[in-house]
Parts: structure tokens; C-alpha cells; sequence
């Protein structure tokens, strides 16, 4: 009779720790021009902000010169600063509206 011996094997689990992508603040600057009406209608049009939430955000540009409307992925952020100024340029609004990493 053959004896088969076995031997120890041990496998070692290793975790690959994904990171997140990096997210970006997509934020309105403010200008002389662009009234606050058009700047509220952006941000509920493309940022979904309920009047109230769009509201507080413009009088945030008004006031402080800048307005957060969102964090998003890169190519989400980009998406929405390039629909936000193409909607103000084709209505004649200086509106400026940037990214910025987190």
C-alpha cells in the first residue's frame, strides 16, 4: 500500500485596497451681469436644487463671490461645467463655472 503524503500549502489572501476616485466641487463664480433668476434656474435645471436649495446657493455667489453647486467624479463634473456654460453663453450670460478637486 502507497502512503501519499500531503504537504502544507497555505495560501495567502491578499486585499487590494481600491481607492475612491477623486472627487471635485463644481462652484459658480460670480459676475455683474448674470441675473440672479438665470443663476437659480441653472442650479435647479442642472444640479436638481429645489428652489430653496438653488436660492441659498446664488445668494452664497452674490455675497461671497463663489457658490458650491455639487461634488462629483471628474467626468461628471466636467460634463456639468461644459452644459452650465454652454446654456450661459447661448442665453448671453457671463456666467463662469469652474471645477476644483476636493
Amino acid at each position: 500500500m502507497a502512503i501519499k503524503e500531503q504537504e502544507d500549502v497555505v495560501l495567502e489572501v491578499k486585499k487590494s485596497k481600491i481607492k475612491p476616485p477623486p472627487m471635485f466641487k463644481v462652484i459658480l463664480l460670480n459676475d455683474d451681469f448674470t441675473p440672479m433668476d438665470f443663476v437659480i434656474m441653472v442650479l435647479k435645471t442642472f444640479f436638481s436644487k429645489s428652489q430653496e436649495q438653488a436660492t441659498q446657493i446664488m445668494l452664497q455667489v452674490h455675497k461671497g463671490g463663489v457658490g458650491v453647486c455639487g461634488i462629483y467624479p471628474s467626468d461628471v463634473a466636467i460634463t456639468k461645467v461644459k452644459q452650465v456654460t454652454t446654456f450661459a453663453r447661448k442665453h448671453q450670460h457671463p456666467l463662469k463655472c469652474v471645477m476644483e478637486e476636493t
